[in-house]
């Protein structure tokens, strides 16, 4: 089956976002003041608190299911409680980080966005992050193509990436996160497609497998030097750049890597 639709993950996808940044920055805030007491019941240091623990974690989960999960893998007492009050903290931090747009967008997201499109395929974004919608709209495409030297038919003065969704499910309350399947099977309903007709981009193993129970195709994207992760979450092709992803095969329906001239 052809692919018609393609849905992407935002965070760690199409932009590198601050979200790990104020997870980490905010833990550590409340360990040395508010948390102070507890912290020699925990296993948590700063040092501890890497990318790859981020991304194996909390990253695709909700706020406070994040927020809660990092604090359990730190051995911090009663977690369940405490997560609510650490999830608001990273999302004070995480605003005034991205109304100081301190974030950048990958360009070899934004190019391969901009293929599909033209290729036909509609576009959808699905993160579980309810900041999102924020960074959609302060990704300029039509600025990137112009100094990409690209043209596109469908592109407009002042596009960003929110104007060419086909559908954005992002933020939404659902009953189940990643890696249950309901965020991009709601995409690609939105979108008018059979989950078989779709192919969803991650960088995060719970939201490769969340597609793949989804029954759709999944495309992981290893920024984090994480292939073996998400290869072994069941992605059906694994880069580590969307400028190795063959256009060619993608119109087939298939996900193939780009072959080495």
């Amino acid at each position: 089956m052809d692919f018609r639709g393609a849905i992407f993950d935002v965070d760690g996808v199409l932009v590198d976002s601050p979200h790990e940044q104020a997870w980490r920055e905010g833990l550590r805030q409340l360990m040395e003041d508010e948390w102070s007491g507890i912290r020699p019941q925990t296993s948590y240091a700063p040092e501890k608190f890497t990318p790859e623990v981020y991304q194996r974690v909390m990253s695709g989960k909700p706020r406070y299911a994040g927020a809660q999960a990092v604090l359990e893998h730190f051995g911090v007492p009663d977690a369940e409680r405490r997560a609510l009050e650490y999830g608001n903290r990273k999302q004070v931090m995480i605003v005034e980080l991205i109304e100081a747009k301190e974030f950048r967008e990958y360009p070899d997201a934004l190019r391969f966005v901009l293929a599909v499109k033209e290729a036909g395929i509609l576009i959808a974004a699905a993160s579980s992050s309810k900041n999102a919608g924020a960074f959609l709209k302060l990704v300029r495409l039509d600025e990137f193509a112009e100094k990409e030297g690209l043209s596109y038919d469908f592109l407009r003065p002042g596009y960003t990436l929110l104007d060419i969704l086909d559908a954005d499910v992002s933020g939404q309350d659902f009953e189940q996160g990643k890696p249950h399947p309901e965020i991009f099977l709601t995409a690609a309903e939105e979108l008018g497609l059979s989950p078989e007709e779709c192919f969803v981009v991650e960088d995060a193993a719970n939201g490769v497998q969340a597609a793949k129970a989804g029954n759709m195709a999944a495309l992981g994207l290893a920024r984090a030097e994480d292939e073996e992760l998400l290869e072994d979450a069941g992605a059906d092709l694994v880069v580590t750049s969307l400028d190795d992803v063959s256009l060619d095969a993608l119109a087939e329906g298939r996900l193939e890597r780009m072959s080495v001239r």
